[in-house]
């Protein structure tokens, strides 16, 4: 059981790292391209790859999984999840971005009660408040400061979470590869099924630049930015098993912390790429937020830990 918790933790910390790989590439192409183009791509580049690691891992016929449902349900969970995240950074610093999307492993911690029956104390839930504090800080309200993309990166963090809960608990029959190629096929079933509604609709412009990244039609891309594209297919493909095999080994309340690893990585991607220093709001949210969630953890360690055995007479 510790080897499983351990490999779930570096797991989910190198699925992070790779995962935010993937920011500044959508960044440096979402001036031009719509996000669904970017989502299309990424999906087919990472197609032959999942089906060829499926095959290795667990057999095609995995594919047909008794619970079909529940893998397409969650897959469109993680499409509209990652898609929102990416409508964010559109129009946010990636810092920011970042640090309202780690509102979900306190979502995780939270919800692993009523979904997974995980027990989960109320000393945990106060530290949600404390999360939610570092939200308002960040957000800014009154400041005239405040862009609605923030509640897209927030709503990204909800769903991101509840989809991993979903991994935990469909783990005892479907692999991580599994569940990343369906992922996979949610992406581009539904990047393209988004913008073929939006061309029927004849919209393709908005103000914003979260609706314009959204709404603009596909055109084919210059080949830098196609490389750009397609490499998010790889990055997505290591970053999805990781993330899912996280889960699969581990306890969600437990390792859902080390999502925070990620606050490390992309916004070092802004500064050094898009040239994003941090807001003091950002930096004080963000550790507001981490701080929330560590010490759920810990919270959550302590009372999951085995009493402590008291010596008596008779042992001694």
């Amino acid at each position: 059981m510790q080897n499983r918790m351990v490999l779930g933790i570096l797991s989910l910390c190198l699925g992070v790292l790779v995962f935010s790989l993937q920011d500044p590439l959508v960044k440096a192409v979402s001036g031009l391209y719509p996000v669904t183009e970017v989502m299309a791509i990424r999906a087919i580049v990472a197609l032959p790859i999942l089906i060829v690691i499926v095959h290795a891992d667990v057999g095609l016929k995995a594919l047909l999984s008794k619970r079909f449902g529940l893998l397409t349900l969650r897959a469109f969970i993680q499409f509209s999840s990652y898609t929102s995240y990416y409508l964010a950074i559109a129009a946010l610093p990636l810092a920011d971005a970042v640090a309202l999307y780690f509102m979900a492993p306190l979502c995780i911690m939270v919800l692993a009660g009523p979904y997974l029956g995980e027990r989960v104390s109320w000393q945990t839930l106060a530290t949600v408040l404390i999360g939610l504090l570092g939200v308002l800080v960040m957000l800014r309200p009154g400041a005239g400061l405040f862009d609605w993309a923030a509640l897209l990166s927030l709503g990204s963090a909800f769903l991101y979470g509840f989809s991993q809960l979903m991994a935990r608990k469909i783990s005892d029959t479907e692999s991580s590869t599994v569940m990343a190629f369906y992922q996979n096929g949610a992406y581009l079933t539904g990047a393209v099924f988004v913008a073929g509604l939006f061309r029927l609709a004849g919209i393709e412009h908005a103000v914003h630049p979260s609706l314009e990244f959204l709404v603009r039609p596909w055109i084919w891309p210059a080949f830098p930015d196609l490389l750009k594209m397609a490499a998010c297919g790889f990055v997505a493909s290591a970053g999805m098993i990781l993330l899912s095999q996280a889960y699969r080994l581990a306890p969600a309340n437990r390792v859902a912390t080390f999502e925070y690893t990620g606050i490390i990585w992309s916004p070092l991607w802004g500064f050094l790429f898009f040239a994003e220093v941090p807001h003091s709001t950002t930096v004080l949210g963000a550790a507001l937020i981490i701080g929330a969630g560590l010490l759920a953890f810990r919270t959550e360690r302590r009372r999951a830990a085995p009493p402590l055995l008291v010596p008596t007479g008779d042992t001694a």
